[in-house]
C-alpha cells in the first residue's frame, strides 16, 4: 500500500466512527500522508451572543483536521497539546475550511499547523497541535 493509499484507508476507518465531526456537519474533503482538509458551514446553532461563530466550533473544526492529518500512518495518535489564535470572526453561513499539515514528526511526537479560512480565503484562525502516538493501529492487522 502506498503512503497515500494508507492515509486514505486510515481516514475512511476513522471517519466511519467520528460521530462528533459528522454531527456538526464537518466534511472530510481531502487526506494524504501528514495532511488533511476538512470544512463546515457555520449554522445558527454555532453563533454566540455577538452573532459570530463561537470559537469552540472553529477549534473543533481545526482539531478534527489535525486528528485526521496525524493519523495517516496507521498508528493511533492523539492530541497532546493544542492552541489556537483567532484572527477574524466567522459569520453565519460562512463555509470554513481547515487545512492541516505536518510540520515535524519524530518518534512518538508530531507537530501540526492548521489554517482555518472562510470561503473568501480570509484566515479566521491558526491552530497548532502537538501529537503523541500511542499503542495500537487504526486498521485491523
Amino acid at each position: 500500500m502506498t503512503p497515500e493509499e494508507l492515509a486514505k484507508a486510515c481516514a475512511q476507518r476513522m471517519w466511519s466512527q467520528d460521530t462528533a465531526s459528522q454531527n456538526l456537519g464537518i466534511a472530510l474533503d481531502q487526506v494524504e500522508a501528514g495532511r488533511a482538509t476538512m470544512s463546515m458551514t457555520v449554522t445558527k446553532a454555532m453563533t454566540n451572543g455577538h452573532g459570530i461563530c463561537h470559537g469552540g466550533y472553529i477549534f473543533t473544526l481545526a482539531d478534527s483536521a489535525f486528528a485526521f492529518a496525524c493519523n495517516t500512518y496507521n498508528q493511533v495518535t492523539v492530541a497532546q497539546h493544542c492552541d489556537v489564535t483567532f484572527l477574524a470572526p466567522a459569520h453565519l453561513d460562512d463555509r470554513l475550511t481547515a487545512e492541516a499539515r505536518e510540520r515535524n514528526r519524530r518518534g512518538r511526537s508530531g507537530l501540526y499547523d492548521v489554517t482555518v479560512s472562510n470561503q473568501a480565503g480570509d484566515v479566521i484562525a491558526e491552530f497548532r497541535g502537538n501529537s503523541r502516538t500511542t499503542k495500537g493501529s487504526i486498521l485491523p492487522e
